[in-house]
């Protein structure tokens, strides 16, 4: 179903964005970085090909973090009814990520949140 999956980003909902820029970046010492707006503000780690991502709010316990598959399809609509098809419970249907890419939820047998993502297309 995946034509070429690559674990991109490991998404967490934390309580205070301040408080975990301050964590990663001070005493983890990662290239933390905050983008967005009010509404939508997150920070980001770029760890190579892999990005940590932090997002304000708050997610019970087992629901955060949020691995996050890169697709690396321009199908990301049909790999997400193909899931449903199987009988995969999707939470977070297909939407537009703060990026511009396409992105939707979905749970594995033991309810643990995973995602799907699609970088948005290149101009």
């Amino acid at each position: 179903m995946f034509s070429d999956p690559k674990l991109g980003a490991i998404v967490f909902f934390v309580t205070d964005l301040a408080r975990s820029e301050t964590f990663y970046r001070d005493v983890l010492g990662l290239p933390v970085q905050r983008m967005g707006n009010d509404d939508e503000e997150m920070l980001l780690a770029e760890l190579g090909p892999m990005s940590l991502v932090f997002f304000r709010g708050d997610e019970p316990r087992g629901r955060s973090p949020i691995p996050v598959f890169n697709v690396g399809s321009d199908d990301i609509e049909g790999i997400v009814d193909a899931l449903s098809a199987r009988g995969v419970e999707i939470v977070a249907p297909l939407q537009h990520a703060p990026d511009g890419g396409m992105t939707a939820d979905f749970l594995d047998p033991d309810s643990h949140v995973l995602s799907v993502y699609q970088a948005p297309a290149a101009d």
